[in-house]
Protein backbone atom coordinates (compact mmCIF):
# COMPACT_ATOMS: atom_id res chain seq x y z
CA UNK A 1 0.00 0.00 0.00
CA UNK A 2 0.90 3.65 -0.33
CA UNK A 3 2.94 5.47 2.33
CA UNK A 4 0.59 8.36 3.11
CA UNK A 5 3.37 10.47 4.71
CA UNK A 6 4.93 10.89 1.27
CA UNK A 7 1.77 12.20 -0.29
CA UNK A 8 -0.12 14.04 2.43
CA UNK A 9 0.11 17.55 1.08
CA UNK A 10 -2.97 19.31 2.43
CA UNK A 11 -5.33 21.57 0.54
CA UNK A 12 -4.35 25.00 -0.68
CA UNK A 13 -6.66 27.98 -0.10
CA UNK A 14 -8.24 29.44 -3.22
CA UNK A 15 -8.59 33.18 -3.81
CA UNK A 16 -11.47 34.01 -6.15
CA UNK A 17 -11.74 37.08 -8.35
CA UNK A 18 -15.52 37.37 -8.71
CA UNK A 19 -18.56 35.46 -7.52
CA UNK A 20 -20.21 33.56 -10.36
CA UNK A 21 -23.00 31.59 -8.68
CA UNK A 22 -24.13 30.10 -5.39
CA UNK A 23 -27.14 27.90 -5.95
CA UNK A 24 -28.89 25.23 -3.86
CA UNK A 25 -28.80 21.51 -4.57
CA UNK A 26 -31.59 19.10 -5.40
CA UNK A 27 -31.72 15.51 -4.17
CA UNK A 28 -30.55 14.96 -0.60
CA UNK A 29 -29.47 18.48 0.24
CA UNK A 30 -26.23 19.56 1.88
CA UNK A 31 -24.01 22.63 1.79
CA UNK A 32 -24.26 24.84 -1.26
CA UNK A 33 -21.49 24.66 -3.82
CA UNK A 34 -20.02 27.99 -4.87
CA UNK A 35 -17.96 29.02 -7.86
CA UNK A 36 -15.83 31.96 -8.90
CA UNK A 37 -14.26 32.92 -12.20
CA UNK A 38 -10.82 34.31 -12.95
CA UNK A 39 -8.15 34.36 -15.63
CA UNK A 40 -6.34 31.31 -16.89
CA UNK A 41 -3.61 31.47 -14.21
CA UNK A 42 -1.28 30.10 -16.81
CA UNK A 43 2.38 30.17 -17.64
CA UNK A 44 2.78 29.85 -21.40
CA UNK A 45 5.93 29.25 -23.40
CA UNK A 46 6.88 29.68 -27.02
CA UNK A 47 5.80 26.87 -29.31
CA UNK A 48 6.90 26.49 -32.92
CA UNK A 49 4.56 26.69 -35.87
CA UNK A 50 4.76 24.01 -38.54
CA UNK A 51 7.24 26.18 -40.48
CA UNK A 52 9.50 26.54 -37.44
CA UNK A 53 8.59 30.14 -36.59
CA UNK A 54 7.79 30.86 -32.97
CA UNK A 55 4.32 31.41 -31.61
CA UNK A 56 3.07 31.86 -28.07
CA UNK A 57 0.24 29.74 -26.74
CA UNK A 58 -0.92 32.76 -24.73
CA UNK A 59 -0.99 35.24 -27.58
CA UNK A 60 -2.74 33.53 -30.47
CA UNK A 61 -5.40 35.74 -32.07
CA UNK A 62 -8.98 35.62 -30.79
CA UNK A 63 -10.81 36.64 -33.95
CA UNK A 64 -12.60 33.37 -34.64
CA UNK A 65 -15.00 31.82 -32.12
CA UNK A 66 -13.95 28.28 -31.36
CA UNK A 67 -15.83 25.33 -32.78
CA UNK A 68 -16.55 23.20 -29.76
CA UNK A 69 -17.69 19.62 -30.31
CA UNK A 70 -19.71 17.87 -27.62
CA UNK A 71 -19.44 14.35 -26.28
CA UNK A 72 -19.30 12.25 -23.13
CA UNK A 73 -16.35 11.34 -20.92
CA UNK A 74 -18.11 8.44 -19.20
CA UNK A 75 -15.44 6.85 -17.00
CA UNK A 76 -11.92 7.11 -15.62
CA UNK A 77 -9.39 7.44 -18.47
CA UNK A 78 -12.31 7.78 -20.95
CA UNK A 79 -13.03 4.11 -21.72
CA UNK A 80 -13.27 0.65 -20.16
CA UNK A 81 -9.86 -0.18 -21.68
CA UNK A 82 -8.34 2.72 -19.66
CA UNK A 83 -6.37 3.99 -22.64
CA UNK A 84 -6.21 7.51 -21.23
CA UNK A 85 -7.00 8.84 -24.71
CA UNK A 86 -10.09 10.99 -25.18
CA UNK A 87 -11.66 12.56 -28.27
CA UNK A 88 -9.41 13.65 -31.12
CA UNK A 89 -11.25 16.97 -31.16
CA UNK A 90 -12.00 18.67 -27.85
CA UNK A 91 -12.35 22.19 -29.21
CA UNK A 92 -9.08 23.11 -27.46
CA UNK A 93 -5.90 23.35 -29.51
CA UNK A 94 -2.41 24.45 -28.47
CA UNK A 95 -3.21 27.91 -29.81
CA UNK A 96 -6.31 28.14 -27.60
CA UNK A 97 -4.65 27.37 -24.28
CA UNK A 98 -3.82 30.96 -23.37
CA UNK A 99 -7.47 32.00 -23.80
CA UNK A 100 -8.86 29.60 -21.23
CA UNK A 101 -10.74 31.12 -18.31
CA UNK A 102 -10.68 29.37 -14.95
CA UNK A 103 -13.66 28.80 -12.66
CA UNK A 104 -12.97 27.74 -9.08
CA UNK A 105 -15.70 25.57 -7.57
CA UNK A 106 -15.79 25.00 -3.81
CA UNK A 107 -17.07 21.55 -2.90
CA UNK A 108 -18.31 20.01 0.34
CA UNK A 109 -15.76 17.22 0.06
CA UNK A 110 -12.45 16.24 -1.52
CA UNK A 111 -12.50 14.52 -4.92
CA UNK A 112 -9.30 12.48 -4.93
CA UNK A 113 -10.21 10.99 -8.30
CA UNK A 114 -11.52 12.22 -11.66
CA UNK A 115 -14.84 13.60 -12.81
CA UNK A 116 -17.00 12.21 -15.61
CA UNK A 117 -18.83 14.44 -18.10
CA UNK A 118 -22.16 13.96 -19.88
CA UNK A 119 -23.17 16.30 -22.71
CA UNK A 120 -26.78 17.45 -23.13
CA UNK A 121 -28.03 15.50 -20.11
CA UNK A 122 -31.61 15.99 -19.00
CA UNK A 123 -31.30 17.38 -15.47
CA UNK A 124 -33.69 19.84 -13.79
CA UNK A 125 -36.02 19.39 -16.72
CA UNK A 126 -33.64 20.78 -19.34
CA UNK A 127 -30.68 19.69 -21.44
CA UNK A 128 -27.30 20.79 -20.14
CA UNK A 129 -23.69 19.62 -19.98
CA UNK A 130 -23.16 17.92 -16.63
CA UNK A 131 -20.21 16.60 -14.65
CA UNK A 132 -20.53 13.97 -11.91
CA UNK A 133 -18.01 13.45 -9.11
CA UNK A 134 -17.71 11.53 -5.85
CA UNK A 135 -16.10 12.95 -2.72
CA UNK A 136 -13.93 10.94 -0.35
CA UNK A 137 -16.79 10.32 2.10
CA UNK A 138 -19.17 9.18 -0.61
CA UNK A 139 -21.19 12.22 -1.59
CA UNK A 140 -21.92 12.05 -5.33
CA UNK A 141 -22.80 15.34 -7.00
CA UNK A 142 -23.91 16.53 -10.42
CA UNK A 143 -22.75 20.01 -11.42
CA UNK A 144 -23.41 22.18 -14.43
CA UNK A 145 -20.25 21.80 -16.51
CA UNK A 146 -20.12 25.46 -17.54
CA UNK A 147 -20.73 27.15 -14.18
CA UNK A 148 -20.05 24.57 -11.49
CA UNK A 149 -23.57 25.09 -10.10
CA UNK A 150 -24.75 22.07 -8.16
CA UNK A 151 -27.74 20.33 -9.71
CA UNK A 152 -28.18 17.50 -7.22
CA UNK A 153 -26.32 15.69 -4.48
CA UNK A 154 -26.67 12.12 -3.22
CA UNK A 155 -25.54 11.75 0.39
CA UNK A 156 -25.25 8.24 1.86
CA UNK A 157 -26.47 7.93 5.46
CA UNK A 158 -22.95 6.92 6.49
CA UNK A 159 -21.42 10.35 5.71
CA UNK A 160 -22.23 11.87 9.11
CA UNK A 161 -20.63 8.89 10.86
CA UNK A 162 -17.53 8.61 8.67
CA UNK A 163 -16.64 12.22 7.89
CA UNK A 164 -13.25 13.11 9.35
CA UNK A 165 -12.20 9.46 9.75
CA UNK A 166 -9.67 7.52 7.63
CA UNK A 167 -12.52 5.47 6.07
CA UNK A 168 -12.65 7.01 2.57
CA UNK A 169 -13.08 6.22 -1.11
CA UNK A 170 -11.05 7.44 -4.09
CA UNK A 171 -13.16 5.66 -6.74
CA UNK A 172 -14.23 7.55 -9.88
CA UNK A 173 -17.90 6.99 -10.88
CA UNK A 174 -19.00 5.57 -14.24
CA UNK A 175 -21.88 6.45 -16.57
CA UNK A 176 -24.39 3.76 -17.51
CA UNK A 177 -24.45 2.97 -21.26
CA UNK A 178 -28.07 4.19 -21.40
CA UNK A 179 -26.90 7.63 -20.24
CA UNK A 180 -29.72 7.67 -17.69
CA UNK A 181 -27.82 6.60 -14.57
CA UNK A 182 -24.42 6.74 -12.92
CA UNK A 183 -22.70 4.26 -10.61
CA UNK A 184 -20.76 5.54 -7.60
CA UNK A 185 -18.97 4.01 -4.62
CA UNK A 186 -19.14 5.04 -0.97
CA UNK A 187 -16.74 4.15 1.86
CA UNK A 188 -19.45 2.26 3.75
CA UNK A 189 -18.88 -0.58 1.27
CA UNK A 190 -21.64 0.03 -1.27
CA UNK A 191 -21.96 0.79 -4.96
CA UNK A 192 -25.00 2.96 -5.75
CA UNK A 193 -26.96 3.26 -8.98
CA UNK A 194 -28.23 6.84 -9.18
CA UNK A 195 -30.62 8.51 -11.60
CA UNK A 196 -28.70 11.04 -13.66
CA UNK A 197 -31.78 13.25 -13.87
CA UNK A 198 -32.43 13.50 -10.13
CA UNK A 199 -29.66 11.83 -8.13
CA UNK A 200 -32.17 9.48 -6.53
CA UNK A 201 -30.90 6.02 -5.66
CA UNK A 202 -32.18 3.14 -7.79
CA UNK A 203 -30.31 0.37 -5.95
CA UNK A 204 -27.32 -0.17 -3.66
CA UNK A 205 -25.06 -3.24 -3.69
CA UNK A 206 -22.66 -4.26 -0.93
CA UNK A 207 -19.17 -5.07 -2.26
CA UNK A 208 -17.62 -5.85 1.12
CA UNK A 209 -18.87 -7.11 4.45
CA UNK A 210 -15.99 -5.44 6.30
CA UNK A 211 -15.86 -1.80 5.10
CA UNK A 212 -13.82 -0.61 8.08
CA UNK A 213 -10.88 -2.64 6.68
CA UNK A 214 -11.69 -3.03 2.98
CA UNK A 215 -11.56 0.09 0.82
CA UNK A 216 -12.99 1.04 -2.58
CA UNK A 217 -10.01 2.88 -4.07
CA UNK A 218 -9.92 2.07 -7.81
CA UNK A 219 -12.39 3.47 -10.32
CA UNK A 220 -15.62 1.67 -11.17
CA UNK A 221 -15.84 0.10 -14.61
CA UNK A 222 -18.46 -1.54 -16.85
CA UNK A 223 -18.35 -4.79 -18.81
CA UNK A 224 -21.24 -6.52 -20.60
CA UNK A 225 -24.05 -5.18 -18.49
CA UNK A 226 -22.18 -5.45 -15.22
CA UNK A 227 -20.43 -2.97 -12.94
CA UNK A 228 -16.86 -3.94 -12.09
CA UNK A 229 -15.75 -2.91 -8.59
CA UNK A 230 -12.49 -3.72 -6.80
CA UNK A 231 -11.42 -3.62 -3.16
CA UNK A 232 -8.21 -3.22 -1.20
CA UNK A 233 -7.19 -2.22 2.34
CA UNK A 234 -6.47 1.08 4.03
CA UNK A 235 -3.18 2.92 4.56
CA UNK A 236 -0.69 0.81 6.43
CA UNK A 237 -2.04 -2.55 5.23
CA UNK A 238 -3.88 -3.08 8.50
CA UNK A 239 -5.13 -6.67 8.54
CA UNK A 240 -7.40 -8.39 7.99
CA UNK A 241 -8.61 -7.65 4.49
CA UNK A 242 -8.78 -9.55 1.21
CA UNK A 243 -8.41 -7.79 -2.14
CA UNK A 244 -11.22 -8.78 -4.46
CA UNK A 245 -13.13 -7.94 -7.63
CA UNK A 246 -16.92 -7.93 -7.82
CA UNK A 247 -19.40 -7.92 -10.71
CA UNK A 248 -22.82 -6.33 -10.13
CA UNK A 249 -25.79 -6.58 -12.50
CA UNK A 250 -26.56 -3.12 -13.87
CA UNK A 251 -30.24 -3.99 -14.04
CA UNK A 252 -30.86 -5.55 -10.63
CA UNK A 253 -27.93 -4.56 -8.42
CA UNK A 254 -27.28 -8.22 -7.60
CA UNK A 255 -23.68 -9.34 -7.09
CA UNK A 256 -23.15 -12.01 -9.76
CA UNK A 257 -19.47 -12.96 -9.49
CA UNK A 258 -16.58 -12.48 -7.06
CA UNK A 259 -12.85 -13.13 -7.37
CA UNK A 260 -10.76 -13.12 -4.20
CA UNK A 261 -7.04 -12.48 -4.66
CA UNK A 262 -6.38 -14.59 -1.55
CA UNK A 263 -8.32 -17.77 -0.80
CA UNK A 264 -9.38 -17.63 -4.46
CA UNK A 265 -11.13 -20.99 -4.11
CA UNK A 266 -13.84 -19.04 -2.27
CA UNK A 267 -16.09 -17.42 -4.88
CA UNK A 268 -18.25 -15.17 -2.71
CA UNK A 269 -17.44 -12.02 -0.75
CA UNK A 270 -15.56 -13.16 2.34
CA UNK A 271 -17.67 -11.81 5.20
CA UNK A 272 -14.90 -12.28 7.78
CA UNK A 273 -11.49 -11.74 6.10
CA UNK A 274 -9.77 -13.14 9.18
CA UNK A 275 -11.08 -16.57 8.15
CA UNK A 276 -8.73 -16.46 5.14
CA UNK A 277 -5.29 -17.77 6.10
CA UNK A 278 -3.58 -14.58 4.82
CA UNK A 279 -4.38 -10.87 4.50
CA UNK A 280 -3.86 -8.16 1.85
CA UNK A 281 -3.37 -8.55 -1.96
CA UNK A 282 -5.48 -5.44 -2.50
CA UNK A 283 -6.60 -4.25 -5.95
CA UNK A 284 -6.12 -0.50 -5.69
CA UNK A 285 -4.63 1.02 -8.87
CA UNK A 286 -6.32 4.15 -10.22
CA UNK A 287 -8.29 2.41 -13.04
CA UNK A 288 -9.66 -0.30 -10.76
CA UNK A 289 -9.83 -2.75 -13.65
CA UNK A 290 -9.03 -2.89 -17.37
CA UNK A 291 -11.40 -4.54 -19.86
CA UNK A 292 -9.83 -6.13 -22.93
CA UNK A 293 -11.71 -5.14 -26.11
CA UNK A 294 -13.41 -7.99 -27.93
CA UNK A 295 -12.97 -10.76 -25.39
CA UNK A 296 -14.26 -8.81 -22.39
CA UNK A 297 -11.55 -10.34 -20.24
CA UNK A 298 -10.66 -8.28 -17.19
CA UNK A 299 -7.13 -7.36 -16.11
CA UNK A 300 -6.16 -6.38 -12.57
CA UNK A 301 -2.92 -6.14 -10.62
CA UNK A 302 -2.63 -6.96 -6.94
CA UNK A 303 -0.58 -5.40 -4.19
CA UNK A 304 1.35 -6.78 -1.25
CA UNK A 305 0.26 -10.27 -0.31
CA UNK A 306 1.08 -13.95 -0.20
CA UNK A 307 1.65 -15.85 -3.46
CA UNK A 308 1.50 -19.60 -3.90
CA UNK A 309 0.22 -19.94 -7.47
CA UNK A 310 -2.83 -21.90 -6.35
CA UNK A 311 -5.09 -19.85 -4.09
CA UNK A 312 -3.01 -16.76 -3.25
CA UNK A 313 -2.06 -14.17 -5.87
CA UNK A 314 -0.27 -11.25 -4.24
CA UNK A 315 1.89 -8.87 -6.36
CA UNK A 316 0.65 -10.33 -9.65
CA UNK A 317 -1.00 -9.32 -12.92
CA UNK A 318 -4.15 -11.40 -13.29
CA UNK A 319 -6.24 -12.01 -16.38
CA UNK A 320 -9.82 -12.93 -15.47
CA UNK A 321 -12.66 -14.19 -17.63
CA UNK A 322 -15.80 -12.00 -18.02
CA UNK A 323 -17.18 -14.11 -15.14
CA UNK A 324 -14.07 -13.47 -12.99
CA UNK A 325 -12.53 -16.90 -13.43
CA UNK A 326 -8.74 -16.74 -13.18
CA UNK A 327 -7.15 -17.55 -16.55
CA UNK A 328 -3.51 -16.49 -16.41
CA UNK A 329 -1.06 -14.68 -14.16
CA UNK A 330 2.27 -12.90 -14.32
CA UNK A 331 4.16 -12.79 -11.06
CA UNK A 332 7.65 -11.24 -10.91
CA UNK A 333 10.50 -13.44 -9.76
CA UNK A 334 11.13 -11.07 -6.85
CA UNK A 335 7.51 -11.24 -5.65
CA UNK A 336 8.51 -12.31 -2.14
CA UNK A 337 10.86 -9.34 -1.76
CA UNK A 338 8.31 -6.93 -3.20
CA UNK A 339 5.89 -8.08 -0.53
CA UNK A 340 8.46 -7.79 2.26
CA UNK A 341 9.56 -4.30 1.13
CA UNK A 342 6.04 -2.89 0.61
CA UNK A 343 6.70 -2.51 -3.13
CA UNK A 344 3.18 -3.24 -4.39
CA UNK A 345 3.07 -4.29 -8.02
CA UNK A 346 -0.58 -3.24 -7.97
CA UNK A 347 0.01 0.46 -7.34
CA UNK A 348 -1.12 0.73 -10.97
CA UNK A 349 -2.94 -1.53 -13.41
CA UNK A 350 -1.91 -3.07 -16.76
CA UNK A 351 -2.00 -0.72 -19.76
CA UNK A 352 -3.11 -2.25 -23.07
CA UNK A 353 -0.80 -1.67 -26.04
CA UNK A 354 -1.61 -1.87 -29.77
CA UNK A 355 -1.51 -5.38 -31.24
CA UNK A 356 1.64 -6.52 -33.01
CA UNK A 357 0.27 -8.98 -35.53
CA UNK A 358 -1.61 -11.58 -33.51
CA UNK A 359 0.27 -10.67 -30.33
CA UNK A 360 -1.21 -8.47 -27.63
CA UNK A 361 0.88 -6.80 -24.96
CA UNK A 362 0.46 -4.78 -21.79
CA UNK A 363 2.84 -2.64 -19.75
CA UNK A 364 2.76 -2.89 -15.97
CA UNK A 365 4.29 -0.43 -13.51
CA UNK A 366 4.56 -0.68 -9.74
CA UNK A 367 6.18 0.82 -6.67
CA UNK A 368 9.52 -0.70 -7.67
CA UNK A 369 9.81 1.93 -10.44
CA UNK A 370 10.12 -0.68 -13.20
CA UNK A 371 7.89 -0.94 -16.28
CA UNK A 372 7.40 -4.55 -17.40
CA UNK A 373 6.26 -5.45 -20.91
CA UNK A 374 4.07 -8.58 -20.89
CA UNK A 375 2.65 -10.80 -23.63
CA UNK A 376 -1.04 -11.39 -22.90
CA UNK A 377 -0.95 -14.71 -24.75
CA UNK A 378 1.85 -15.93 -22.49
CA UNK A 379 1.87 -13.83 -19.33
CA UNK A 380 4.28 -16.12 -17.51
CA UNK A 381 6.16 -17.02 -20.68
CA UNK A 382 3.85 -19.95 -21.41
CA UNK A 383 0.33 -20.34 -22.73
CA UNK A 384 -0.70 -22.52 -19.81
CA UNK A 385 -3.20 -21.71 -17.06
CA UNK A 386 -2.52 -19.64 -13.97
CA UNK A 387 0.00 -21.25 -11.68
CA UNK A 388 3.11 -20.90 -9.50
CA UNK A 389 5.55 -20.05 -12.30
CA UNK A 390 7.18 -16.60 -11.91
CA UNK A 391 8.83 -14.34 -14.47
CA UNK A 392 8.24 -14.49 -18.20
CA UNK A 393 8.19 -10.77 -19.00
CA UNK A 394 9.28 -9.65 -22.47
CA UNK A 395 11.12 -6.48 -21.39
CA UNK A 396 11.79 -4.30 -18.37
CA UNK A 397 12.64 -0.60 -18.48
CA UNK A 398 12.92 2.17 -15.90
CA UNK A 399 9.95 4.38 -15.10
CA UNK A 400 10.64 8.14 -15.27
CA UNK A 401 12.22 8.28 -11.77
CA UNK A 402 12.65 5.46 -11.49
CA UNK A 403 10.38 5.67 -8.47
CA UNK A 404 6.97 4.45 -7.33
CA UNK A 405 4.41 4.50 -10.15
CA UNK A 406 0.96 5.34 -8.75
CA UNK A 407 -0.47 6.58 -12.05
CA UNK A 408 -2.01 4.80 -15.02
CA UNK A 409 -0.12 5.08 -18.34
CA UNK A 410 -1.84 6.64 -21.34
CA UNK A 411 -1.41 4.84 -24.68
CA UNK A 412 -1.79 7.00 -27.79
CA UNK A 413 -1.00 5.00 -30.91
CA UNK A 414 2.59 3.84 -30.56
CA UNK A 415 3.36 6.29 -27.73
CA UNK A 416 3.09 5.38 -24.04
CA UNK A 417 3.07 8.17 -21.45
CA UNK A 418 3.99 7.52 -17.83
CA UNK A 419 4.21 9.99 -14.95
CA UNK A 420 5.39 9.49 -11.39
CA UNK A 421 6.72 11.50 -8.47
CA UNK A 422 10.02 12.14 -10.23
CA UNK A 423 9.01 13.03 -13.78
CA UNK A 424 7.01 12.47 -16.94
CA UNK A 425 8.18 10.38 -19.89
CA UNK A 426 7.10 9.17 -23.31
CA UNK A 427 8.10 5.76 -24.65
CA UNK A 428 7.78 4.60 -28.23
CA UNK A 429 6.32 1.14 -28.66
CA UNK A 430 8.13 -0.26 -31.68
CA UNK A 431 7.15 -2.75 -34.36
CA UNK A 432 9.46 -5.19 -32.56
CA UNK A 433 7.20 -4.98 -29.49
CA UNK A 434 9.77 -3.14 -27.39
CA UNK A 435 9.58 0.13 -25.47
CA UNK A 436 12.21 2.84 -25.99
CA UNK A 437 12.43 6.18 -24.21
CA UNK A 438 11.39 9.04 -26.51
CA UNK A 439 11.52 12.02 -24.15
CA UNK A 440 11.58 12.68 -20.44
CA UNK A 441 11.42 15.57 -17.95
CA UNK A 442 11.60 15.95 -14.18
CA UNK A 443 8.09 17.33 -13.65
CA UNK A 444 5.99 14.95 -11.54
CA UNK A 445 2.53 13.86 -12.51
CA UNK A 446 -0.52 11.74 -11.85
CA UNK A 447 -2.28 9.68 -14.55
CA UNK A 448 -1.69 11.44 -17.90
CA UNK A 449 -4.36 11.80 -20.56
CA UNK A 450 -4.26 12.67 -24.25
CA UNK A 451 -7.19 14.63 -25.69
CA UNK A 452 -7.44 16.78 -28.79
CA UNK A 453 -3.84 15.88 -29.66
CA UNK A 454 -2.47 17.38 -26.43
CA UNK A 455 -0.96 15.65 -23.41
CA UNK A 456 -2.33 16.74 -20.02
CA UNK A 457 -0.42 15.85 -16.83
CA UNK A 458 -1.32 17.13 -13.37
CA UNK A 459 1.66 17.92 -11.15
CA UNK A 460 0.20 17.11 -7.75
CA UNK A 461 3.27 18.41 -5.91
CA UNK A 462 3.62 21.72 -7.72
CA UNK A 463 -0.12 22.30 -8.03
CA UNK A 464 -0.20 22.81 -11.81
CA UNK A 465 -1.79 21.19 -14.84
CA UNK A 466 0.88 20.96 -17.52
CA UNK A 467 -0.05 20.64 -21.18
CA UNK A 468 2.54 19.17 -23.56
CA UNK A 469 3.08 18.42 -27.19
CA UNK A 470 2.93 14.63 -26.88
CA UNK A 471 5.44 13.98 -29.65
CA UNK A 472 8.20 16.23 -28.36
CA UNK A 473 7.47 16.82 -24.69
CA UNK A 474 7.45 20.59 -25.23
CA UNK A 475 5.30 22.21 -22.56
CA UNK A 476 2.73 24.51 -24.13
CA UNK A 477 1.31 25.90 -20.91
CA UNK A 478 1.14 25.38 -17.16
CA UNK A 479 -2.27 26.07 -15.63
CA UNK A 480 -2.23 27.04 -11.97
CA UNK A 481 -4.09 24.75 -9.60
CA UNK A 482 -3.76 23.52 -6.02
CA UNK A 483 -1.76 20.53 -4.75
CA UNK A 484 -3.32 17.10 -4.73
CA UNK A 485 -2.79 13.36 -4.62
CA UNK A 486 -4.28 10.96 -7.22
CA UNK A 487 -6.49 13.51 -9.00
CA UNK A 488 -6.35 13.58 -12.81
CA UNK A 489 -7.97 15.78 -15.48
CA UNK A 490 -10.90 15.32 -17.84
CA UNK A 491 -10.84 17.25 -21.15
CA UNK A 492 -13.84 17.39 -23.46
CA UNK A 493 -16.32 19.82 -25.01
CA UNK A 494 -14.02 22.84 -24.83
CA UNK A 495 -13.48 22.40 -21.11
CA UNK A 496 -10.88 20.99 -18.71
CA UNK A 497 -11.97 19.67 -15.31
CA UNK A 498 -9.51 19.02 -12.48
CA UNK A 499 -10.40 18.28 -8.85
CA UNK A 500 -7.56 18.84 -6.38
CA UNK A 501 -6.82 17.88 -2.79
CA UNK A 502 -5.76 14.79 -0.85
CA UNK A 503 -8.35 12.42 0.60
CA UNK A 504 -5.83 11.40 3.26
CA UNK A 505 -6.17 14.88 4.77
CA UNK A 506 -9.73 13.86 5.78
CA UNK A 507 -11.22 17.23 4.87
CA UNK A 508 -14.92 18.04 4.54
CA UNK A 509 -14.23 20.47 1.68
CA UNK A 510 -12.42 20.51 -1.62
CA UNK A 511 -11.85 22.37 -4.86
CA UNK A 512 -12.63 21.74 -8.50
CA UNK A 513 -11.13 23.82 -11.31
CA UNK A 514 -12.87 24.26 -14.64
CA UNK A 515 -11.03 25.89 -17.55
CA UNK A 516 -13.04 26.78 -20.62
CA UNK A 517 -12.84 28.90 -23.70
CA UNK A 518 -14.87 32.12 -23.90
CA UNK A 519 -18.23 31.41 -25.50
Amino acid sequence: MLFSRRWRLGLAATVSAALLSACGAAGHGGATASASVSGAHASASAHPNADGSARSAASVGTARPPRIPSGNWPTFDFNAQRSGVGPADTGITAGDLGRLRRITVHLDGTVDASVIEIAHAMVEGRRQDVIVLTTSYGRTEALNAATGRRLWEFTPRSVARLQGTPQITTATPVLAPSGEAVYAASPDGYVHKLSLATGHQIWAAAITRFPSHEKSAGALNLDRGQVVAVMDGYDGDIPPYVGHAVLISERTGRVTHVFNALCSQRTTIIAAPATCHHSDAGIWGRPGSVVEPGSGRILVATGNGDFNGHTDWGDSVLELSPALRLLHNWTPTDQYQLNVDDQDLGSTEPALLPARGSRHYVVQGGKSGILSLLNLSALDGTSGPAGPRTGGQVQQIDAPGPTDVFSQPAVWGSLVFVADGAGTAAYRYGADARLRLLWQNTTPGTSPIVAGGLLYVYDENGGALNVYDPSTGHRDISLGAGPGHWNSPTVIGGRIFLPVGDANAHQASGTLYIWQLPR
